[in-house]
Formats: C-alpha cells, sequence, structure tokens
C-alpha cells in the first residue's frame, strides 16, 4: 500500500498525503486534485477503492491502426495534448496484425470505464468489415468520435478530411504538368476513403478529356511494400504521373520507379497524402497533400467533450480542406518509350 501511495503521488505530482486523503474519500482535496489522483491510479493499472469505482475514470481511449505511418503518432500527439488540457488522459491502442484488434481494444477500454474513445482509421471505415464492436459502444452510451471518414450507418460524429478535394487536388497537379496517363494507388476497394479519392479523380480526368484508364487503378495495403509493388505494376502500364493514398504508399512508388531505372520526377511523377513527418526531408521532397491534423485534433475533442458533458451531437461528418504542398517528386511530363 505504502508503495502504491509513493507511486501515485509520484505520477500524479502530488504529497503521499493527498493521495492517501483521496483513497480514502477525505475532504480537503480540490476536484482538479482528486481528478488527478485517480487518473494517475487508473493509468498505474491499481484498483480504485470500492466506494470510488462508480465513477468514470479520466481516461480516453485513442484506436490507432498502425504507428508505422508517421501521421498516426502525429495525431495521438495532436490529440494527447488537447486531452491534457481537458484534464484527460489517453490510452493509446494501437493494433498489430495477427494481433490484438479493435473490437479487443473496446472490450478492453470498457473495461477500464473510460470517458469516451477516439476513433482514427478504423474498420469503421470498410464497408465489409465487423462493425459489432461499435455497437457495444452505442449500447452503453459512452462517447466516440472517428477522425476519417465512415460508413453511412455509423452513428458517430465522424471528423474527416475531405477525401474527394484531396483526390482534385492531386489530380489537377499531375494533368498541370502534362500527365495524361496517371495511375491512382488506393485502399481496398470496400474502403470509404479510397471510394471518395477514386469517383472523384475519375470526374476530374473525364473532365480533363483524359478518361481514367482501369487498368491505372491498383488497391494496396497501406505499406510502404504494398506501394512499391503497387506502382511497378502502374509503371509497366506506362503511367508516368502516381497519386498515392498515402505517403508511405507514395514512397514505395519512387522505389518503384527508381528500381525501374526511372528518375523521379525526370520520368515519373509521385504524389503521397498526408504530408506526414519528415516528407520534405525524402530525396526528392515529396508532393503531397496535406491533412490538417491539428485543426482535425482538436475538432475531435471539442465533440468529444461535448458528449461527454450530457451534449446530443449528431452523427454527422464534419469536413476539413486539405491542402496541395509542391516539392520535388512531381515535373513536367516526359514520353516514356
Amino acid at each position: 500500500m505504502v508503495r502504491r501511495i509513493a507511486e501515485v503521488a509520484s505520477r500524479a505530482g502530488v504529497s503521499e498525503a493527498t493521495v492517501s486523503r483521496v483513497l480514502n474519500d477525505k475532504p480537503g482535496v480540490s476536484d482538479a486534485t482528486r481528478s488527478t489522483v485517480l487518473t494517475a491510479l487508473d493509468v498505474l493499472g491499481y484498483e480504485r477503492p470500492s466506494k470510488l469505482r462508480g465513477e468514470r475514470a479520466r481516461l480516453v481511449g485513442l484506436v490507432l491502426p498502425e504507428l508505422q505511418n508517421p501521421i498516426f503518432p502525429a495525431l495521438a500527439e495532436v490529440i494527447g495534448s488537447h486531452l491534457a488540457q481537458q484534464g484527460l488522459t489517453p490510452v493509446l491502442c494501437t493494433q498489430t496484425a495477427g494481433g490484438v484488434g479493435e473490437a479487443d481494444y473496446v472490450d478492453l477500454l470498457l473495461g477500464q470505464q473510460v470517458a469516451g474513445v477516439v476513433f482514427a482509421g478504423g474498420t469503421y471505415s470498410q464497408l465489409d468489415a465487423d462493425h459489432g464492436h461499435y455497437d457495444r459502444l452505442v449500447h452503453r452510451r459512452l462517447p466516440v468520435v472517428l477522425i476519417n471518414a465512415g460508413v453511412d450507418a455509423m452513428p458517430f460524429p465522424r471528423v474527416v478530411c475531405d477525401d474527394a478535394m484531396a483526390a482534385e487536388q492531386a489530380v489537377g497537379h499531375l494533368l498541370s504538368l502534362g500527365h495524361t496517363r496517371i495511375g491512382l494507388v488506393l485502399g481496398p476497394s470496400d474502403h470509404v476513403p479510397s471510394e471518395r479519392k477514386l469517383q472523384a479523380a475519375r470526374q476530374v480526368l473525364e473532365e480533363a478529356g483524359a478518361p481514367l484508364d482501369d487498368v491505372l487503378v491498383e488497391r494496396s495495403l497501406y505499406s510502404l511494400q504494398s506501394g512499391q509493388a503497387a506502382a511497378a505494376r502502374l509503371l509497366e502500364r506506362g503511367a508516368t504521373g502516381i497519386a498515392c493514398a498515402s505517403d508511405p504508399l507514395a514512397l514505395g512508388a519512387v522505389r518503384a520507379a527508381r528500381r525501374r531505372g526511372l528518375p523521379v520526377p525526370e520520368s515519373v511523377s509521385v504524389v503521397g497524402y498526408d504530408d506526414s513527418a519528415f516528407m520534405s526531408c525524402t530525396e526528392p521532397p515529396l508532393t503531397t497533400v496535406r491533412q490538417p491534423i491539428e485543426a482535425m485534433g482538436r475538432a475531435a475533442i471539442t465533440l468529444l467533450m461535448r458528449q461527454i458533458s450530457g451534449a446530443t451531437t449528431a452523427p454527422e461528418e464534419l469536413f476539413f480542406e486539405p491542402e496541395l504542398v509542391v516539392r520535388r517528386s512531381t515535373g513536367p511530363a516526359k514520353s516514356r518509350k
């Protein structure tokens, strides 16, 4: 017990006497300090005293699909910062291939009596995925916010970067450079953001008089290796410009071009999506479409706090505009023999 109190005191930045008063439900402790101590107790994995278990923890689940794509650690940092300003602590849940999945994390978070959950890039974006674990959140009336487009039936508010506009910017940029054989590297066919990008790209190319050739659309997992394989197939089919659904996919496309002896951007132009960390430091620096993650993260926590306070929040999409960032991975089209 003494060791536990000392650890909690250190974590919360208060005296051991203050921790003791909180654990014994004694007066003389402010609500803010009491909340800080209880949050420290939860974070350290200690069980609350029985008389305090009925209170909802000051924890918020943050469920991410991975950490390899730099956009997700950046998003976690933004959300964590805004949660801290509200006196809340994020519980980071990262999915692993063949390991703990999204549904497992939902069970874990419900067991921790979290105040709410923020999902980014989850299975809510896939039409054919199992969505049963979201029903459990609805049943418990837990505050939830989704970041990224999801299936229409999802009963949660969504903070969304406009995928259609992102595709318009990427494809429009390649068209302005004279590219007409433009390939797309997208996510799976049931992935809502990818489908929105595809429809927008198709329309832009149609209006430009360069209809999209279906052989120039490749589906891929969101990894550098998958992007490389998909881009290699597009290059074999004569693509001179490639627009990708993430920065790691775009870096894979750059690697595929180099493996074929095609310099970027002299022979092939590549556009990414996200503008994640260090994309200005790659060789060549990557032209990409930037997601405004600071504004999106702030909006997500605002929506979450409204729900936590008891306000009704409509299950609608809140759109944010992306921004084309032109660097050196794109250049004028050059015919390839």
